[in-house]
């Protein structure tokens, strides 16, 4: 079987000069189903790390908060890999074509992530504060025992028509659906799109395109604003009082960072197995380092934007939300997440060789990810009232399940991911791009 032999260079042998031939076979490599093994002993191991820290100080609420940190990062991937797809379509080029697959497969994961959202909505009482005293007498009972503040039962009062437990189950519902009715289509239509009768010819190309487009233009944009009201609803209104006009598109480029790593991260390790080693040059793992590294500026751009609008503003509104995450011990993460999230991807995403060294890369985009998941984890535990102590090991170890419940959440998603991932063919024929990438490389 072609997929089954490895190719453990790393760069393609480009001594012929003709033309390359696609594999005859175009299925995903068995080596999936052992990667998708190896997943899950990982999320068995880090699910039984995680229990025992149920009976440590706080530990049950420790769970619960990085299972939320996990949530977002797998909601990341299946909504980030939706909306990356449907931009590749409207933008066109041939750098989306090896990526097209493992975008679909990470669409696919929407629904398991539905099912994730489940637990929390069950205990979310311990999550936010809109849940645990849905209604103004709650509220004021509330504020007469000092568990809120005069700002934050006010807010709580105000904010009360979109963030409550009904209004938050009727919203995450809604997002779900919509968001699996593009994921369906998509789906459906890609298959559809490689078994067209009239397939490798111009108006084949020009007719799925166009289908594509139509839908997928309109789809960013509902996209842009499903993701906006659940960043609000899972993520921002854990402060209550905390509000930001730019939360949406920071969590949409979020997403595109992480999807581009996993992206390019899954279509590096298949270029050891046919047919990605065939399909994958030099050029377009080049190419897809370039758009890596676009967004890891367009992240740091928006993020600091944000902080400096806020700074300068010195609003006292605004600034506690930046305050609770940069004094104390926080400063240190915060650090921490600037150097991991931006830094370094920036410095090294420079060197154009590295974007063409497929090890390099590989340990890149894994530490990209890594990098996603500090950032989250900066932007949830703090908003708690015990945060300022939590950073301190001392009779505070439930604090490590902020590694364990992410690791095993992510890693029963990856197991889904690689399940979709081998259901289908990893490369789209009927594309006008895959016959370009079969021509000879060019020295440049």
């Amino acid at each position: 079987m072609s997929s089954g032999h490895e190719h453990n260079g790393g760069q393609h042998d480009h001594s012929h000069h003709g033309p390359r031939v696609l594999p005859a076979s175009l299925a995903a490599p068995e080596i999936l189903s052992a990667w998708r093994m190896r997943a899950l002993i990982v999320f068995a191991v880090a699910s039984i790390l995680s229990i025992f820290f149920a009976f440590t100080h706080e530990g049950k609420n420790h769970i619960l908060r990085a299972y939320l940190l996990g949530y977002m990062i797998c909601f990341s991937f299946a909504g980030g890999g939706l909306v990356m797809l449907m931009l590749q379509y409207v933008s066109g080029g041939k750098w989306g074509l090896l990526l097209r697959r493992p975008l679909e497969a990470m669409s696919r994961t929407i629904w398991l992530v539905g099912l994730m959202f489940v637990p929390i909505i069950f205990l979310w009482k311990h999550l936010y504060q809109w849940a645990a005293f849905p209604t103004a007498g709650a509220v004021a009972q509330a504020l007469s025992n000092h568990a809120v503040s005069l700002e934050q039962a006010m807010t709580l009062n105000d904010k009360r028509a979109m963030l409550n437990p009904a209004a938050a189950i009727f919203q995450t519902v809604v997002i779900f659906a919509i968001l699996g009715l593009f994921v369906f289509l998509l789906n459906k239509w890609s298959l559809q799109r490689d078994a067209d009768p009239a397939r490798g010819t111009e108006p084949s190309f020009d007719r799925w395109r166009v289908k594509f487009e139509n839908l997928s233009g309109i789809g960013i944009l509902i996209y842009v604003i499903l993701l906006t009201d659940g960043a609000i609803v899972w993520i921002k209104s854990l402060d209550i009082t905390w509000y930001s006009s730019i939360w949406g598109l920071q969590f949409l480029v979020g997403q595109g960072y992480a999807v581009l790593a996993l992206g390019i991260l899954t279509v590096i390790l298949l270029s050891r197995f046919e047919p990605m080693k065939t399909m994958l040059r030099a050029t377009e793992q080049h190419d897809l380092g370039k758009l890596a590294f676009a967004f890891v500026m367009l992240n740091i751009y928006l993020c600091f934007a944000e902080f400096l609008i806020i700074w300068s503003g010195n609003v006292p509104d605004e600034i506690p939300w930046y305050l609770n995450r940069i004094h104390g011990g926080w400063w240190y993460v915060c650090s921490l997440d600037f150097i991991c999230h931006w830094l370094i991807p920036f410095c090294l995403l420079l060197s154009r060789d590295l974007k063409r060294n497929k090890q390099k890369m590989i340990w890149l985009t894994c530490f990209m990810i890594f990098a996603r998941c500090v950032d989250m984890f900066w932007l949830i535990e703090p908003n708690f009232a015990d945060a300022a102590g939590n950073l301190h090991l001392a009779g505070n170890v439930g604090i490590l399940a902020y590694i364990t419940v992410p690791v095993a959440v992510i890693s029963l998603w990856a197991a889904y991911y690689m399940t979709q991932l081998q259901a289908r063919p990893l490369l789209n024929v009927n594309d006008p791009h895959v016959e370009e990438m079969l021509e000879p490389e060019h020295a440049h």
